[in-house]
């Protein structure tokens, strides 16, 4: 299935589902039996998710929904406790680093603050930072509690996938006392979209194209074969350390072309627009504004 979270117009957020290029809104085909939250509809665990699937497949979608062109999508979640980024986890940026491959997985945070969906304006103040970067991502999300999951077991623990812009400013991030929280968090720094795609739809997600085209121009085009650490063994690294939660997003590194390594650098700027996408996962677009401090 492809869950979004929109919002028709005149209405608050609602949950859905992509039935024939239509959005079905699932808690009025479920007879309210599912919420209008994303978080809150994978704290229902399996027995939401099969309610979700069955009223994918009988809903009237002429009573229940909209066309995917008539709805705006936003973050297909936009609260959950935490987002986990792993940083320098493919082999191709390794390469372009100059670095060495990490012997343990390199981890940081993102504010959920910083969240938006497909469609929205990535913003920065350019007094604060004047090298934003790019970077495509594939994310996964977690779909019950997870705490000291195996490795053999971690499929079990994801929900879905997603793709995710994990926007960098470097000069706060590596130029200013290695600031990767703030580098990493600004408002608006963390595109997610625009589906949620059940795991069942992504046999293997470590054969998937990434891409990340800034104006149409592809300049990160790679595969997540690049994984220098793969999903399974994310899953037991993390829940080893503390408690990951449904609605939890990991977002799992970006493969080689970010602009940061360019030669020379290429830096996101005003009316720039940036398009992510993970094979069989749409297309997440954004444009990016300078906005100047008041």
């Amino acid at each position: 299935m492809k869950l979004v979270t929109y919002r028709p117009s005149a209405a608050g957020p609602q949950l859905g589902v992509v039935v024939d290029e239509h959005v079905v809104n699932l808690n009025l085909a479920s007879g309210g039996a599912l919420p209008n939250d994303m978080r809150a509809f994978l704290e229902l665990g399996e027995a939401g998710m099969e309610l979700a699937r069955s009223v994918a497949t009988a809903a009237n979608v002429e009573a229940y929904g909209a066309p995917l062109s008539d709805v705006k999508l936003l973050a297909p979640i936009s609260n959950p406790s935490k987002i986990v980024a792993i940083g320098l986890n493919y082999m191709d940026h390794v390469r372009e680093s100059g670095g060495a491959p990490p012997s343990i997985a390199t981890m940081f945070t993102k504010f959920p603050s910083s969240i938006i969906g497909p469609g929205d304006e990535i913003c920065w103040d350019p007094s604060l930072t004047s090298k934003v970067d790019f970077e495509a991502e594939l994310a996964f999300v977690v779909g019950k509690k997870a705490r000291n999951v195996s490795e053999e077991d971690a499929y079990d623990y994801i929900v879905g996938y997603m793709n995710c812009h994990d926007v960098s400013a470097r000069d706060l991030q590596l130029e200013v006392g290695d600031q990767w929280v703030m580098g990493k968090s600004l408002d608006t720094f963390c595109p997610l979209g625009p589906y949620l795609v059940t795991a069942d739809e992504v046999p293997d997600p470590h054969n998937l194209s990434i891409r990340c085209l800034v104006n149409g121009e592809a300049l990160q085009d790679s595969s997540t074969k690049e994984l220098v650490f793969g999903i399974p063994y994310l899953v037991a690294y993390l829940s080893r350390g503390f408690t990951l939660l449904p609605g939890d997003v990991v977002t799992t590194g970006t493969p080689h072309g970010v602009g940061v390594f360019r030669k020379p650098p290429v830096f996101l700027k005003d009316g720039d627009v940036v398009t992510v996408e993970v094979e069989g996962l749409g297309q997440l677009t954004n444009s990016c504004v300078e906005v100047s401090a008041t």
